[in-house]
């Protein structure tokens, strides 16, 4: 692994590392990202390992413009209209891929993520290597997204770094919310990930599987997580059986890096793991079972997540404590098909 600063021809040199199927770390519009060449199956496979991914978990690719997507992706009216209105971003867009990558970047689906952005980094090192690069974040699955290479290396492995062929150094940058990930493959657009743009009044997604559930439980844990020290975090969820409360609290404990199973509590009430617990309240026959079961005591760590299901059940004890926790609220509802869950969240 070669470590250089950010200069001039920063573009030219990692160009030259991707065409010859290596992997660099390089800064893009939000945070430091982990690019190898979308079409090369040795490239994506070296992604695939350095990342810790199961295979069929798809990548986002970046292009250049309009032209270079559409080479890649069949793109609709919908997803036409958006990149225009969008561009430059940072938004994904979810099109039908032509599948023109590399295994491992369309899903199991066909489908093809593809970012819109100007980032000049990035797109100038797109141009000069003439073939779309992924635009995943540097970290590993369920890491938090590196601002700076002190915080990508303190978490990764000798393995992993040892796939690494370059690192371009540009230095701390602010945190800033992840692009916005739109499926524009159906009907009506879906935004399957909040960020950065927002296009409803409130923060909303579709979940069309257990791990986007989870993959939501991870991101607001990160969005959230300044607060920790300062006071502890509460998500009260709601949600009918089965919506996939239990699914968003295995999220949070995957970014929580908690080894042990995350299961439902129904018949326990109450389970503990580092630095997490996790009450059901759906057999309370009183909300002060809550405060019973030591909410009080745990809200005096600062350091402690609390995951709470069935929440509208014991929302006056809640909002008796909020003033003592950041209590961010998340309803999960049933979408219009089997494995479609509409999920929206607000805080306190």
């Amino acid at each position: 692994m070669r470590i250089i600063k950010e200069h001039k021809n920063s573009a030219e040199e990692i160009a030259s590392i991707l065409h010859k199927g290596g992997l660099a770390i390089f800064l893009s519009a939000v945070c430091y990202n982990a690019g190898v060449d979308a079409t090369n199956p040795k490239a994506v496979k070296k992604l695939i390992k350095y990342k810790n991914r199961p295979f069929g978990k798809p990548f986002s690719i970046g292009t250049t413009d309009l032209v270079m997507a559409k080479k890649y992706a069949e793109m609709n009216d919908t997803a036409i209209n958006l990149y225009k209105s969008l561009y430059p971003g940072p938004v994904t867009l979810v099109c039908k891929g032509k599948h023109k990558v590399a295994p491992g970047i369309e899903s199991e689906l066909g489908t093809l993520g593809l970012l819109v952005t100007n980032h000049k980094l990035t797109m100038d090192i797109i141009r000069k290597l003439g073939k779309p690069v992924t635009t995943s974040s540097a970290n590993s699955s369920y890491q938090p997204r590196p601002f700076s290479l002190e915080s990508l290396f303190e978490n990764l492995s000798k393995k992993q770094l040892a796939n690494i062929d370059l690192v371009v150094d540009s230095g701390e940058v602010p945190w800033k919310e992840a692009s916005t990930v739109i499926d524009t493959t159906l009907d009506d657009p879906a935004i399957l990930r909040q960020g950065q743009i927002k296009l409803k009044d409130k923060n909303e997604i579709l979940s069309r599987s257990e791990e986007a559930t989870q993959n939501l439980g991870k991101e607001l844990l990160q969005k959230y997580e300044e607060y920790l020290g300062k006071r502890p975090i509460i998500f009260a969820l709601e949600g009918e059986m089965g919506a996939g409360k239990t699914q968003f609290t295995k999220g949070v404990g995957k970014a929580l890096g908690i080894k042990e199973e995350i299961i439902s509590p129904t018949f326990s009430l109450v389970l503990e793991y580092p630095h997490l617990t996790h009450f059901d309240t759906w057999r309370f026959q009183d909300s002060s079972e809550l405060e019973a079961l030591g909410l009080i005591k745990m809200l005096e760590d600062k350091n402690m997540i609390i995951s709470i299901e069935w929440a509208e059940r014991v929302a006056d004890i809640i909002k008796k404590h909020r003033d003592q926790a950041v209590v961010i609220w998340i309803k999960i509802q049933y979408g219009k098909r089997e494995n479609e869950r509409l999920i929206s969240w607000g805080n306190l």
